[in-house]
């Protein structure tokens, strides 16, 4: 009897876990990037950013996935310590949705939303509607767990040794102990809060014993963000020890007034709803706000504390000439929701250096400076390296969960790399002509000279919008680099024309027009580079459709 009993428990709770992770996952992958947008735009302050992460974690059912992301934008420079401060207070409100759905006991209505969920996967051929299912799925067999679990917890009743145990749970920090254990190791305050609002219902926990366990996991909650940030930066670290600190200090302040006055605490939540599940669901919801209530206008404060923890900065790495990744890689916090993020921020970076190395070959082109001819062809090698991390990098998240639309604009970001790799390969060529106009003597014409600087900073402009263009996923510029694609395309034939005419009148030396020549076709192509670049957000875009 006892065995069977331990075996249906261990399967409804395996079926809760597999149902909250499939409806978690998918709900990230339909709605995972425009709720990342959200998190990106709407966290200016600690207030907004608060109610963000409410209704960020309410949606996604997981304060530990919330908590995760922030940790790995706070990692990417996207967001700041204070921002990310109010994202995870809110989180910690937002992850009582789970309880208080538990708490309304849907289980009896588990087997309609499976088999609705399932028909609409399996006869349903658009991709979109098909993720939906997977939410309706993972939503049915996370109740079908929970009803599962409640009948093995009313066989649970029946036998002495099971009573007994959860009985001598007695002890507050014993208690509380057994919370934070417990959510360390399912990694999900949710999960606990749930499987005590079974047993509480079932009578075999006691309401006091469940307040401290409720306590326990809110640190044990920490948990999965502290693992996420360990090889992150230090801003990174912080952010996790704000969530550590909040939750520290939370249950510090409750554990004093529970010790004061359990009594009229445990009345003033009975009072809400005269019902086991529904005191532990609300108590859960009451806590959390009660800490949010006190704490936030101690948040500055908590980050402070959070940096005397981890003191210092990051050692600064000359990212323009190493061959080192600034914003992936494997050193750095991984989270498929903000893994495309980050390889945008990185092809923005590796765009910069491609550009500034293109004016840096123009530059030596006149100037014959040594220095800078080498300096072009070692920040070519850096960006060949990022070129190869990149792609290579892509095709590692390319078989991870992201979210759809992220997902569909991977290959936009393979041509993307491509395209800045082939113009940092010109701003070698050009290298190169500098090199030979050096050890060759061949001379270039001022008017030569000034139709090259003029094509040149229209492409530089070009280039300015397209790669701003894709780093921000603005069209506002779109028609001005159509404009100026074409400039340069008519700028480019005019000068081929005039190189023939000087020519022609001895002007200038065969060796100089041909090099002369291939410049000018190099920015021409430079240019197209940048408008493909320019283009890659409508191609994100028309895949998304």
């Amino acid at each position: 009897m006892n065995a069977s009993i331990i075996l249906s428990m261990a399967g409804g709770l395996g079926l809760f876990l597999f149902g909250m992770r499939v409806m978690s996952d998918s709900i990230e992958k339909v709605a995972g990037a425009r709720l990342r947008r959200i998190l990106e735009f709407f966290t200016t302050n600690r207030f907004s950013g608060m109610i963000v992460g409410i209704v960020f974690t309410g949606i996604i059912q997981s304060s530990s996935a919330c908590t995760a992301m922030v940790v790995s934008f706070v990692n990417a420079g996207l967001m700041n310590l204070y921002q990310a401060a109010g994202v995870i207070f809110g989180a910690n409100i937002g992850t009582t949705v789970t309880s208080q759905l538990v708490s309304f006991n849907l289980s009896a209505y588990a087997p309609v939303i499976l088999l609705a969920g399932v028909l609409v996967a399996m006869f349903c051929r658009k991709e979109k509607i098909r993720k939906f299912a997977d939410i309706i799925i993972g939503f049915g067999v996370l109740f079908l767990g929970l009803s599962t679990m409640s009948a093995s917890m009313a066989g649970m009743r029946e036998v002495p040794e099971i009573v007994n145990l959860l009985g001598s749970l007695k002890t507050p920090i014993v208690a509380t102990l057994v919370g934070l254990a417990l959510t360390t190791i399912i990694q999900s305050s949710s999960v606990t809060v749930s499987i005590v609002l079974l047993l509480a219902n079932q009578e075999l926990l006691s309401l006091s014993m469940s307040l401290y366990i409720i306590l326990g996991c809110n640190i044990g909650a920490c948990t999965t963000a502290l693992l996420a940030s360990m090889a992150g930066k230090k801003d990174a670290k912080r952010a996790a020890l704000i969530h550590f600190w909040f939750n520290v200090i939370g249950t510090a302040i409750l554990y004093l007034i529970l010790f004061a006055a359990e009594e009229p605490v445990s009345n003033l939540i009975w009072s809400v709803s005269a019902d086991r599940g529904r005191f532990v669901a609300n108590a859960h919801t009451m806590i959390k706000i009660f800490q949010v209530v006190v704490l936030f206008p101690f948040s500055g404060w908590i980050v402070k504390l959070s940096c005397l923890c981890v003191p210092g900065e990051d050692r600064k790495v000359n990212y323009r000439e190493s061959h080192q990744l600034k914003y992936i890689g494997d050193k750095v916090v991984f989270n498929p929701a903000t893994a495309v993020v980050e390889v945008i921020k990185e092809l923005d970076r590796m765009a910069s250096l491609a550009s500034e190395n293109l004016n840096r070959a123009f530059n030596a082109l006149i100037t014959l400076d040594e220095e800078d001819i080498a300096e072009v062809y070692e920040v070519e090698e850096n960006i060949d390296f990022l070129s190869h991390a990149i792609t290579d990098y892509l095709v590692k998240i390319n078989q991870t969960t992201l979210p759809i639309e992220d997902l569909k604009s991977l290959g936009a970001l393979f041509h993307v790399a491509s395209d800045i790799e082939r113009i940092g390969d010109h701003a070698e060529n050009v290298a190169d002509a500098a090199k030979m106009r050096r050890d060759q003597n061949i001379s270039l014409s001022g008017e030569a000279q000034k139709e090259l600087g003029e094509i040149l900073d229209m492409v530089n402009t070009l280039m300015r919008y397209s790669i701003d263009m894709f780093a921000r996923s603005d069209e506002s510029h779109m028609q001005e680099v159509i404009d100026l694609e074409n400039k340069v395309d008519a700028k480019e034939k005019e000068m081929q024309r005039a190189h023939v005419r000087r020519l022609a009148q001895g002007e200038c030396t065969p060796e100089a027009g041909m090099m002369f020549s291939d410049l000018t076709s190099g920015l021409e192509r430079v240019a197209d580079h940048a408008t493909n670049i320019a283009f890659a957000i409508i191609e994100a875009e028309t895949a998304e459709d």
